[in-house]
């Protein structure tokens, strides 16, 4: 059975949630930078760094829209802490870590058998959480982050995005960055890119782990989860998000999550009424 929570951080642009359970995560992306902790279990992973197992004690990380997955190892559930941090909250805190702007920031290691960098999250966890995001003050719980994540983010590596196809991707992704809602071709796409529909497959797919049309229904889940966290009605975030109903966003948003939009939403309510 899963078991996910949502916890108040007080804090904008830190999220902050734990689950124990034996779901197999698909193919996704976060907006965030993702830093957590496997309290006990296992997990195999395939990240945009390679194919990882994290297990009880390490320290995992996932980059702002990188493609991964999930999977228990053995089918046995497994139990995690996570934080989630916006790149503006990076970037408002950057000066403290001394390492740049969020744009130039990568996390490098998917995975860390690191004790001391399990500590600072656990003790962050402690710090953060367990006072309900309401005990501490602002400047105290940045001091926490800024611990936490010592040694963890580093400039990205040259030459990742660099070339002229990775140009014209981006331009894509912005293309459907831009309205999720719409039903996108992958004609317009091609013709956008300048490039045959295979050849934008394929390129697509190299440069971001993703097909078009994956991207497309990623960036739509994501876009209904924050209209649900938000409090909207659940139809209004699937029509808003370019789901052609309700239940099909509530089948891809469990699949994707774990559990249905309408126990997200009771979560996150309940994460808030904890802090007021």
């Amino acid at each position: 059975m899963a078991d996910f929570a949502a916890h108040a951080t007080g804090v904008e642009g830190l999220q902050a949630v734990s689950g124990r359970s034996a779901h197999c995560f698909p193919r996704h992306t976060h907006d965030d930078f993702g830093v957590g902790l496997v309290v006990s279990g296992g997990q195999v992973s395939a990240s945009g760094r390679g194919q990882v197992e994290a297990g009880p004690g390490n320290v995992i990380t996932v980059n702002p829209g990188e493609v991964h997955d999930g999977a228990p190892v053995r089918g046995e559930p497994r139990q995690w802490h996570m934080f989630y941090l916006t790149p503006n909250l990076i970037d408002e805190i950057g000066e403290g870590l001394n390492v740049g702007k969020a744009t130039g920031l990568e996390f490098h290691h998917p995975v860390m058998a690191d004790d001391e960098a399990a500590r600072r999250f656990a003790s962050a966890w402690r710090i953060i959480v367990a006072n309900g995001g309401t005990a501490s003050p602002r400047m105290a719980v940045e001091e926490t982050i800024l611990t936490c994540l010592h040694g963890l983010l580093g400039p990205g590596r040259d030459g990742r995005d660099a070339g002229l196809s990775s140009a014209r991707i981006a331009r894509l992704r912005a293309m459907i960055d831009d309205d999720v809602s719409r039903e996108h071709s992958l004609q317009s796409l091609a013709a956008e890119a300048g490039l045959s529909r295979f050849q934008t497959v394929r390129a697509f797919s190299r440069a971001t782990g993703l097909t078009p049309h994956a991207y497309l229904v990623e960036r739509r889940i994501q876009t209904a989860r924050r209209l649900i966290l938000a409090g909207n009605p659940l139809a209004d975030a699937a029509a808003a998000a370019g789901f052609c109903d309700q239940s099909h966003m509530t089948r891809v948003f469990s699949k994707r999550y774990g559990l249905t939009p309408a126990a997200a939403q009771g979560a996150a309510r309940t994460a808030i009424s904890s802090k007021t």
